[in-house]
């Protein structure tokens, strides 16, 4: 069976990886290939997005090298057919959007995402909430699309109705179907929104996902 997504990228933040110990997180490592398909970027710019040092980025890139995902050179760095091909199926899972403020937020930047085919895996949110809060966010909060809307997945009680600015921006945005998870994320800056996004979606993808 090939190497699918979770698999590809948790044994790259694994400790008993080829290389030094990874200074980096997980939320690093994804947003780090989020960067690199949308343009080939150079490590000193890829280092300012993500905010770690260069020591710190210059592991990162070694580990992606190691594994055939991406290729480094004076360039910049740019996904291989293998980069590419785990990153289509991450961006085939996730789905993020920044969002403005409404009921469901509770600091200064927002972000929401959303991960296919995942509320079956979702018991409270709880978990979710404390996999941001561990990646820096402020909070989260775990919704659900069942039968054609927005649910909490504690009470079934419709988001539209205790929360309609929410409702709208994560229908508008993020256009939800059937068996869809939605994490909406606080923080007090943009980069920990992201990290703490990236976290709690990353606790909904199971190793069933994937082939």
């Amino acid at each position: 069976m090939p190497t699918g997504l979770k698999e590809t990228i948790e044994n790259l933040v694994c400790e008993k990886a080829p290389g030094p110990t990874p200074s980096f997180s997980l939320p690093d490592l994804l947003r780090a290939l989020e960067l690199i398909a949308d343009k080939s970027i150079g490590r000193n710019k890829l280092a300012q997005e993500l905010g770690v040092g260069e020591g710190t980025v210059r592991t990162l890139i070694g580990r992606l090298r190691n594994t055939d995902l991406i290729t480094a050179s004076k360039a910049g760095c740019s996904l291989t057919k293998k980069g590419l091909k785990i990153w289509k199926e991450y961006a085939a899972t996730f789905k993020k959007t920044t969002m403005e403020k409404n009921e469901l937020t509770f600091g200064e930047y927002n972000v929401a995402v959303l991960v296919r085919k995942s509320a079956s895996h979702v018991s409270t949110g709880i978990e979710q909430r404390d996999a941001a809060v561990m990646a820096g966010a402020r909070g989260a909060t775990t919704v659900l699309f069942k039968t054609g809307r927005l649910v909490f997945p504690s009470s079934d009680n419709d988001v539209a109705h205790d929360s309609p600015q929410a409702s709208s921006q994560m229908l508008k945005l993020l256009k939800p179907e059937g068996g869809d998870a939605i994490i909406v994320v606080s923080a007090d800056n943009s980069r920990k929104a992201e990290a703490g996004a990236i976290a709690a979606a990353w606790t909904l993808l199971k190793d069933n996902n994937h082939s």
